[in-house]
Formats: structure tokens, C-alpha cells, sequence
């Protein structure tokens, strides 16, 4: 009888020593970046999650270095990122202790932009129509990869036009006076972005293809993380968000609404597509 309890004594406490391995795997530290674009994925897919069972806590980084070395360390299990461009030199440098999980979207464009009723179409017409711009470019804040291919135009085609560096608060300032007037502009600009909703805008033609193609978004994670968590692995890679959904948020939240409202609104117009990405296999 003694032996027995003693069995039963000792199965207890293994399975009392198991229950913070099984609520940790549970919680899910996700990173992100306060940017249009990174902001909605990263909601959406919280809310997936969630929905799971799963506690998520969001970290928000202001710059991809910082964002790259918690993910490294483990301060956060995954983060959602651009690695074939806007990321590229950070995860080149951290792959080999990092995993790419699935993509959750794509379309990421960042090149030269004209209103509509411009009636130019591509990059290599900006020097004859100089004057009609007022001879620039109005650009974001110096240093971003956007401005550096916005300067690599300039010099690859030639342009008589000067980049403005500045910041994109100011971009989207002097495009929204312009457009109420109705006169030419062109500014650095990337998509998805509320502003293509607002302001009806084209990007022009890059013949010498400067600008890089549209990219990818991914969901990345400390290497090991999907094997440790294939039920959240698999959550996360049902998740996919199209650049125009993204858009659309962002339009709502510049129109008044909060971040977590126009997710919340979203996820609520589209229950039915987040009850099949949340049906999968159980493990």
C-alpha cells in the first residue's frame, strides 16, 4: 500500500512540475514595429491566437535593429517583418539563430508617386516637366530605405528635380495641399498606405528598375519555435492580410478611429474567414 501511495505521490508531482511548461507554451510574446503596415498584420494575428486560448503579448520596437536583437535573445518569440528588403540586412545577419514562418502578406511597393490627374506616367518624364513640380521630390525622413532608393533614382535617371528630405508627416502635408489645388507633385511614398485611399495616387513607371519589386511579409521566430509550438505555428501561417485590408485600416484609424477599434471592426466584418484560419488541427 505504501509503495502505491508513494507512486501516486511522485505522479502528482511530475505532473504539478509540468503545468508552467504547458501554460508557458500557451503564451505567445509577439514584437512588432508602430508602423501602417506592421500594426494591423500583428493585430489580426493576436486576435487568431487569442481566440485559440492563447495569451499574446505585443512589444513595440521603434526600430528594426532593437526589434531583431529581442527576437534574438528572446525577449519575444516571433515578429513580423519585410526580410527581402526593408529588413534585409537584419535578417541576413540573425538567420542562422532565426526561422522564417509563413507569410501573412504581400505588396510592399516604395518608389515615386503622382496624383492621378498628373498627366505623366513615368520616372524618366520628371525632368521634362521640372517646373510643374517646382523642381522636387518631397520625400520622409533621411535615412529610411525608401529615401535611399528615391536618391538612387535621382541619380540614375538624371533628374534636374532635388529630393527634400524631411519627414512624412511634412510629405503628407504638402501632398494633401497639393491635391486640394490640384497641382503637380510628386513625393516618395510607399503602399500599403492610407494615402492611396485618400488621395487617388499612381505610381510612376521605373524602366530602370531602381525601386525593388513588391515584397513579402513573414512572420519569423526564434529558431525552434515551431517545433516547440506547432499548434501556434499553424495559427499564425492560416493568418493572410491583403495590402488593401491593411489600407483599409489604416483609413478607418485616419479617420477617427482607434488602431484597436478598426482591428476590432475588421476582424468582426470577417469572423467568418477567422473561424477557417482558427480550424485546424488540434495537437
Amino acid at each position: 500500500m505504501k509503495t502505491i501511495w508513494k507512486a501516486l505521490c511522485a505522479a502528482a508531482l511530475v505532473g504539478l512540475s509540468m503545468l508552467p511548461a504547458q501554460a508557458q507554451e500557451k503564451t505567445i510574446k509577439m514584437g512588432t514595429l508602430s508602423w501602417e503596415d506592421l500594426t494591423p498584420i500583428t493585430g489580426i494575428t493576436k486576435k487568431v491566437l487569442e481566440d485559440a486560448g492563447y495569451t499574446v503579448t505585443v512589444t513595440d520596437f521603434a526600430e528594426w535593429g532593437i526589434a531583431y536583437a529581442a527576437l534574438t535573445k528572446g525577449d519575444i518569440q516571433i515578429l513580423t517583418s519585410q526580410i527581402d528588403y526593408a529588413a534585409q540586412d537584419y535578417w541576413n545577419k540573425n538567420k542562422s539563430r532565426l526561422e522564417k514562418i509563413s507569410p501573412v502578406s504581400h505588396g510592399l511597393y516604395q518608389a515615386i508617386a503622382v496624383p492621378t490627374y498628373v498627366t505623366i506616367d513615368s520616372i524618366d518624364q520628371l525632368n521634362e516637366n521640372a517646373d510643374k513640380f517646382g523642381g522636387k521630390i518631397i520625400g520622409i525622413e533621411p535615412g529610411s530605405g525608401l529615401m535611399r532608393d528615391a536618391g538612387n533614382a535621382v541619380k540614375d535617371y538624371g533628374l534636374d528635380l532635388t529630393l527634400v528630405e524631411g519627414s512624412t508627416a511634412a510629405m503628407t502635408a504638402a501632398l494633401k495641399s497639393a491635391v486640394d489645388r490640384k497641382e503637380w507633385i510628386a513625393v516618395a511614398i510607399w503602399e500599403p498606405s492610407w494615402m492611396f485611399q485618400k488621395f487617388d495616387l499612381k505610381f510612376l513607371k521605373d524602366p530602370k528598375s531602381v525601386f525593388p519589386p513588391p515584397q513579402g511579409y513573414y512572420w519569423i521566430g526564434q529558431k525552434g519555435f515551431s517545433e516547440a509550438n506547432p499548434q501556434a505555428r499553424e495559427l499564425i501561417a492560416s493568418v493572410f492580410v491583403p495590402n488593401a485590408d491593411i489600407t483599409a485600416i489604416n483609413g478607418a484609424v485616419k479617420d477617427g478611429k482607434s488602431m484597436e477599434q478598426a482591428i476590432a471592426d475588421w476582424t468582426a466584418a470577417n469572423a467568418g474567414l477567422l473561424k477557417l484560419w482558427e480550424n485546424i488541427k488540434t495537437y
